[in-house]
């Protein structure tokens, strides 16, 4: 099976999943992305503090991904005005989604009028049209809201949730249903990562789907509390809060990258001159391996217990 005869699922915010998105663009409408939308910070936490709407910056970077970076709409759309008026600091392209949102009735709708425009292919999805903000939480009940917060914590936080919950599109848990690969990450693991799979009908999408999930791990350290947690320590976090582990494998940078509760697959992915970038033709490469090892039979913790998990850490 290669990576051209199947449909993918990427899922994350809005750097790390670009990345994924912009390297495997020549799939079109064989991929799909689905954008973290809780950032609140910069220029969409200016538009964000204006009007209750969802966070246009992670999918606004996903879009100009997957556009010729010299085209004029990939220029309109990634420049930012600078200057210390109102104007200062705002990203063009998030002030014409959030002008879109005021607009359209929906935000799937803003965005595929973006996609027209654009020229782009595949399918770019918020992981939910609602609003919602992070918390987190510290082991002594102390709580942190917002992205910004979450990242700057001195310790990893006990426990995350979006504030209102909220649900995923019906398009989203089509393109799990019909995914052969779901890519996590790369990207901040507490505030890119995680608040898809706090969705729950994400993490059960994910659950149910035939797809292989693998997690692909940063390049390097992270400037967040979960920069200290080893792999295993994140997939335990995982498993704590939200009940279940739905990831079957794992693409780690390096040779010594090991796990005792999923296998892992070593590569080089970094970028010969930009250190904290995945490399486009060693992240195809690494796909495919992954891919080619999704006949090979595994065990997996997709639907496993908490039991299951322990005894499979303790094995």
């Amino acid at each position: 099976m290669q990576l051209k005869n199947i449909k993918i699922v990427a899922i994350g915010g809005g750097h790390g999943l670009g990345r994924v998105l912009s390297t495997l663009s020549f799939l079109e409408n064989q991929l799909t992305g689905i954008v973290t939308t809780t950032d609140n910070g910069g220029s969409t936490g200016r538009l964000r503090k204006r009007s209750s709407t969802i966070a246009w910056g992670d999918l606004r970077n996903c879009l100009t991904q997957l556009v010729d970076k010299d085209s004029v709409g990939s220029q309109l759309f990634d420049f930012r005005f600078d200057g210390g008026d109102e104007l200062g600091g705002h990203n063009l392209g998030n002030l014409v989604l959030f002008a879109l949102g005021q607009i359209q009735s929906r935000p799937l709708d803003s965005i595929k009028l973006v996609r027209r425009l654009l020229k782009v292919k595949t399918p770019v999805l918020p992981m939910s049209e609602t609003p919602t903000d992070l918390m987190a939480f510290y082991p002594e009940g102390r709580c942190r809201v917002g992205e910004l917060s979450v990242d700057e914590m001195p310790v990893m936080p006990k426990n995350l949730m979006l504030a209102p919950l909220v649900k995923t599109l019906p398009h989203c848990r089509d393109a799990l249903a019909d995914a052969d690969l779901i890519i996590l990450g790369p990207g901040s693991f507490l505030t890119s990562v995680i608040p898809p799979l706090l969705v729950r009908d994400i993490v059960n999408g994910i659950k149910a789907s035939k797809a292989h999930c693998v997690f692909i791990e940063n390049i390097v350290a992270e400037q967040s509390p979960s920069s200290v947690l080893s792999l295993d320590e994140k997939l335990l976090w995982i498993k704590e809060n939200i009940g279940c582990l739905p990831i079957d494998s794992v693409i780690a940078n390096g040779s010594n990258v090991s796990s005792e509760i999923l296998p892992v697959l070593n590569c080089d992915l970094a970028h010969d001159n930009i250190e904290h970038y995945h490399d486009r033709k060693k992240l195809i490469n690494a796909l495919e391996q992954c891919v080619a090892n999704i006949s090979k039979p595994q065990a997996s913790l997709k639907n496993s217990t908490p039991e299951d998990l322990s005894r499979a850490v303790n094995s």
